[in-house]
């Protein structure tokens, strides 16, 4: 079953209805206070009929919630209307609010060695309204359980699949999340592998938003990085730099770098050789940080670097000068840390 997407139903059901009427329905979608379409008030009786017959409210069904045990990270498994599974993470941050991390596709082709995700291939391109309405699902969890910090202050595009393979979709949800809440350009990230068509089309597009981008790197060594991220090749690294350049010319400031996610993987990409290189490379792009995160396992066939050659790692990146930060493993016991995040059959909690 193909999925209509919300917003284009909705604009063909009342093409001739005032503009203004589709931005009420758009903005009702993210008051909690509403429940469905009969809620939206504002709204004359007869359009709230049509959508209660023709559109679903929320485009999602939320199957079963997963709470970890420090009750700092929440994961959900939901159906999109096809009957697949995909997943999205809300996670508590340090400033004690939340980040929800959503999927921008039901599993991902980029088959990269270490993610879980990468072994279901691809499914498909989740639409926007299915994005928008992850977190739309985590704001109605947060309003039910008001023992728990009410505030959402960043989404981050590091769920299952590959954001800039899903491109319009991904620019379209951040553009309705960043219209419609309080959430700034600056608390939003997208993470990509790193598709330089994409990357290169997004400087030239005036509708895409410029909030904040994460690469995943995993090495600066362009044979380690072929073997662990398939979808790289010998002159990935060059183009990528010169893209990076250029990225940073048009848009960074002291708000806005680009950061380079960095698994941490025992043997592979951990050694002082691939220190040197990350250092090399990061510094002569300029304004980028570097994210090591250690490794989740995924019964891919990696191990994590020990804390000590983390610490050593960080340290090299360090006397180059390099802004690098360790990230926290949030939920592994759930199976919803980076990597982990794959469609299974649940069965119990």
């Amino acid at each position: 079953m193909k999925h209509i997407n919300r917003k284009e139903k909705i604009k063909s059901l009342f093409a001739n209805e005032p503009s203004f009427r589709l931005k009420q329905i758009e903005t009702a979608l993210f008051s909690t206070d509403i429940k469905n379409w009969n809620d939206i008030s504002t709204l004359p009786e007869s359009m709230r009929q049509i959508l209660t017959k023709e559109v679903p409210f929320i485009s999602l069904k939320v199957e079963k919630i997963h709470d970890n045990k420090n009750k700092d990270t929440y994961k959900a498994i939901i159906e999109v209307d096809s009957g697949d599974k995909v997943e999205t993470v809300l996670m508590l941050n340090p400033r004690g609010y939340w980040t929800v991390c959503v999927s921008s596709q039901i599993g991902c082709a980029m088959k990269c060695g270490f993610c879980a995700t990468g072994k279901m291939g691809l499914i498909r391109n989740l639409e926007s309204d299915e994005i928008v309405d992850q977190y739309r699902i985590w704001q109605e969890f947060l309003s039910e359980n008001k023992d728990l910090p009410q505030f959402i202050s960043n989404v981050v595009y590091m769920g299952m699949g590959e954001p800039m393979a899903n491109y319009v979709n991904v620019r379209d949800s951040v553009n309705s999340i960043l219209e419609h809440t309080e959430i700034g350009k600056t608390h939003i990230t997208v993470s990509t592998v790193g598709i330089l068509p994409r990357l290169e089309q997004l400087l030239e597009d005036d509708k895409w938003p410029h909030i904040r981008l994460a690469i995943s790197l995993h090495s600066a060594d362009k044979q380690t990085r072929k073997e662990i991220v398939p979808t790289s090749y010998d002159d990935f690294l060059p183009k990528l730099s010169d893209w990076c350049k250029r990225y940073l010319q048009k848009f960074g400031n002291n708000r806005h770098h680009l950061t380079f996610e960095y698994v941490m993987l025992k043997d592979v990409n951990d050694t002082p050789h691939h220190a040197k290189l990350l250092a090399k490379f990061s510094t002569a792009i300029g304004n980028v940080r570097v994210n090591l995160i250690p490794y989740n396992f995924t019964d891919c066939g990696f191990s994590c670097s020990t804390p000590e050659t983390i610490k050593a790692f960080n340290e090299e990146l360090e006397n180059h000068d390099v802004t690098v930060m360790i990230r926290k493993t949030q939920g592994e016991d759930i199976a919803a840390a980076c990597g982990q995040l794959i469609k299974k059959n649940e069965s119990k909690k």
